[in-house]
Formats: structure tokens, C-alpha cells, sequence
């Protein structure tokens, strides 16, 4: 069995760049800027930040571009590719990229996507204000009342 699958959750370091194929597929690339912190041996705080060049196709191009901007926060979940290219002095260049499959936009910041804490998909309430957006949430959650106590032999699973 064979898997390529990518996670990741960042920032962009640029506003996205949406283009259209000859035959009108919308494409749209970005960067996504990732961190890593860790203390050493020494008791010193460490970074590491790497950068991700990101694809992403059709509707979900259409939605980055509209709505991300750079320093916005973005989970995108896709696979790995390398392209190879041949540049105008005719050397073999090559590039590996996130192919985007599904992506989810970060928490809203003054009326863009960005800035806060990851906190899950906006993207179907992106045209939403804010009260709006809580408002059709908590109508959409049910209520749970639990007054026995659950018991492991319960879980069905």
C-alpha cells in the first residue's frame, strides 16, 4: 500500500496568484509559511520555519484567492508532486508542491481570513458577518441532554 498525504497549517506569505488555463480551469498558487519550536540542550528556545509552495484547482483556487490573504491562516490537505521543467538557458529544472485537495479557512480578522487561532472551516459562511456566522452555528448544533450515566458497554463501537 502506498500513501501520499499532506497536512499542513500556516500562513501565506503572499496573497495568493490566480490564473486560468487555456480551456478556463482557475488555478491559484500560494506559499504557506510553517514553524517549528523547541528548546535545546541549553535550555535555549529554537525555530525553524519552512516554507510550502501550494497548488490548488478550480473552485477551491477561485475561494483562496478570494478570500485568503497574506498572513492569513490556512489548513490545506493534499498530496506531494514534482514537476520537472525545462527553463529558457534549457536546464532541467524541478519543483516538489502541495497539490491542494481539501482546504480549510482560518478565523476571520477585519474582514479578510486571518489572524487568531486555527479554529476550523469558515469557508461555507464565508459571505457571512461575524453574528451571522455564531447565529447559524448554534441554530444548527442540537442540544444533548445526558441525565444517565454513560457506561462503556453502552458505546456501540
Amino acid at each position: 500500500m502506498n500513501l501520499n498525504k499532506v497536512f499542513l497549517i500556516g500562513r501565506l506569505t503572499n496573497d495568493p496568484q490566480l490564473r486560468s488555463t487555456p480551456g478556463g480551469q482557475s488555478v491559484a498558487s500560494f506559499s504557506i509559511a510553517t514553524n517549528r519550536n523547541w528548546t535545546n540542550k541549553q535550555g535555549g528556545k529554537q525555530e525553524d520555519v519552512q516554507f510550502h509552495n501550494v497548488v490548488a484547482w478550480g473552485r477551491q483556487a477561485e475561494i483562496v484567492s478570494q478570500y485568503v490573504k497574506k498572513g492569513g491562516l490556512i489548513m490545506v490537505e493534499g498530496r506531494l508532486q514534482t514537476r520537472n521543467w525545462q527553463d529558457k538557458q534549457g536546464q532541467t529544472r524541478s519543483t516538489t508542491e502541495i497539490v491542494c485537495e481539501q482546504l480549510q479557512l482560518g478565523p476571520r480578522s477585519g474582514g479578510s481570513f486571518g489572524g487568531g487561532e486555527f479554529g476550523g472551516s469558515r469557508s461555507s459562511h464565508a459571505a457571512m458577518k461575524d453574528d451571522e456566522y455564531s447565529q447559524d452555528v448554534k441554530e444548527s448544533l442540537p442540544e444533548i441532554d445526558i441525565e444517565e450515566e454513560i457506561k462503556a458497554e453502552d458505546i456501540p463501537f
